[in-house]
């Protein structure tokens, strides 16, 4: 991976520091919107008097696409240019963001906010790649460290931005302030950013392959929502199951026989690479389910304003920040198998504790403690799953490995927030009813609970402490490994020095 004269910036140079701040910044409006948007759902519910299947659809929508163009939007950049890709992205990002704010109903918000995943499944990939490309070896670990930990603060900083916004102006604010960002992202991108390209990519790039998943991921997240209104043996839910099933076929056979495939099914056939990405899915599903619903209760039952619920989750994202890198440490040293069986259930633990939630209105009292012990639990998780799902892959794989490991995050969630209301009795309008909401809020914080600490049980049995290779001084290790976020983990190119076997 090569800009025109090959990797040239250090971190200490003004142009260095001009990518970085351009990459954190484009990647950060993406993340922002990951998070943000959950702070508004019951506003954006009450101005359209819209039901809780719709609201599934604003935050399903935007995962949706992401999801499904993640992997294409990297082979884009390799392909086209990772400078003018991730710029596309961005721009088609803030278009799809002006077009949110200005949507007269609920069904033309999801429709933009699909459009706003694709872009993006363009900019996220991007960001990271120009960083590998543009930066000497000796200073990437460096670039990709503070630009994931500044990534962190965008997304600590999401819902007290968005809270704000909906508390002083509108919901649609939310998706305005995307707009002006982007522009400086563009401005400055054109000008201090060096376009690169992956000289050793051959093939097509896999279209077909990217429009299966597309088919696949709606029918499946369609049935899942809509089936509790129209009913399971409705011919649309029917059709669209049927479309998703058959969407999960084309793409598998695809993938299979495709020269330069979007997802090489060889990967999976390591049981390591397979197992924790199976964890992944389990503990994603599990936080995101939660996490969608939480906001809503603290508003609708407790009496929060939208500000006080996005300031819910800031000592989540803080322990993540103090404790992902150590973690990652010492998983490089005693191997990750004890810490991905402890942390889910801790973290499934913190889930479960969430019912106090609904006991009365003191933050300190009856949110703190649950969100407390659910940090600490992710802490112990998510920088040894990533790590270990980019081990067990080949080293010439790891960026492949590691966008994998990030999309089956994003599946995850997308079907936690389409299944997880319905399971718990949440339908209709019953989200602007404090009783109901409370009631299958409880039961929702059970569920997840109960399926986070199922991902340590997995873990437990089927993960394996690899083989320490010796270590060489430029060797990777997993002090590079950060968590950026809590939609997903982080795309990163850092591996442990436990290698798979």
């Amino acid at each position: 991976m090569t800009t025109a004269d090959g990797p040239a910036l250090t971190y200490s140079s003004a142009p260095g520091r001009w990518v970085l701040a351009i990459t954190v910044l484009g990647s950060g409006i993406a993340s922002l919107d990951a998070t943000v948007v959950n702070i508004a759902l019951p506003a954006i519910g009450r101005d359209f008097h819209t039901s809780i299947e719709a609201l599934q659809w604003v935050m399903t929508g935007y995962i949706l696409t992401l999801a499904a163009f993640l992997l294409i939007g990297g082979s884009l950049g390799d392909h086209f240019g990772r400078r003018k890709v991730y710029l596309i992205g961005i721009v088609w990002f803030a278009l799809a963001s002006a077009a949110c704010g200005l949507a007269p109903n609920a069904a033309f918000l999801i429709v933009t906010r699909v459009l706003q995943g694709a872009g993006a499944a363009l900019l996220t990939p991007g960001s990271l790649a120009i960083l590998e490309a543009s930066f000497v070896p000796a200073d990437r670990a460096r670039a990709i460290g503070a630009w994931s930990g500044l990534g962190g603060v965008a997304v600590a900083a999401g819902p007290l931005i968005g809270g704000y916004l909906i508390s002083a102006a509108s919901w649609r604010w939310i998706f305005y302030i995307n707009v002006p960002l982007a522009a400086a992202v563009v401005a400055l991108g054109g000008r201090h950013v060096p376009e690169s390209h992956d000289s050793s990519v051959s093939g097509r790039i896999d279209y077909a392959g990217a429009a299966a998943a597309v088919i696949f991921l709606t029918g499946l997240t369609f049935a899942f929502i809509e089936a509790p209104a129209l009913g399971w043996s409705s011919p649309a839910v029917l059709a669209m199951m049927a479309a998703g099933v058959a969407g999960l076929a084309v793409f598998l056979a695809r993938e299979r026989r495709a020269t330069a495939p979007m997802l090489p099914l060889t990967l999976f056939t390591k049981r390591q690479f397979s197992a924790t990405n199976a964890v992944t899915f389990i503990v994603y599903a599990a936080l995101t389910g939660a996490t969608f619903l939480l906001p809503v209760m603290l508003q609708v039952v407790s009496g929060y304003s939208p500000l006080a619920s996005g300031l819910a989750f800031v000592p989540l994202t803080v322990i993540m920040l103090a404790l992902s890198a150590r973690s990652g440490q010492l998983a490089a040293r005693i191997g990750p198998r004890l810490q991905l069986s402890v942390g889910p259930v801790v973290a499934g633990a913190g889930l479960a504790m969430l019912v106090l939630a609904t006991h009365g209105s003191s933050y300190v009292v009856y949110v703190l403690p649950p969100v407390v012990v659910f940090g600490v639990g992710l802490a112990i998780t998510v920088a040894p799953l990533t790590a270990t799902a980019m081990s067990a892959a080949p080293a010439a794989h790891s960026g492949i490995a590691s966008a994998v490991n990030n999309d089956v995050a994003r599946f995850g969630g997308l079907l936690a927030v389409a299944i997880l209301p319905a399971l718990a009795g949440i339908t209709g309008m019953a989200y602007l009813h404090p009783d109901q909401l409370a009631a299958g809020f409880r039961t929702a914080a059970l569920v997840s609970g109960a399926v986070c600490a199922a991902g340590g049980v997995l873990a437990a049995f089927t993960i394996k402490n690899p083989a320490q290779l010796p270590r060489s001084a430029d060797a990777p290790t997993a002090e590079g490994c950060f968590h950026c976020g809590l939609d997903a983990p982080p795309l990163t190119t850092a591996i442990p020095v436990a290698r798979d076997q």
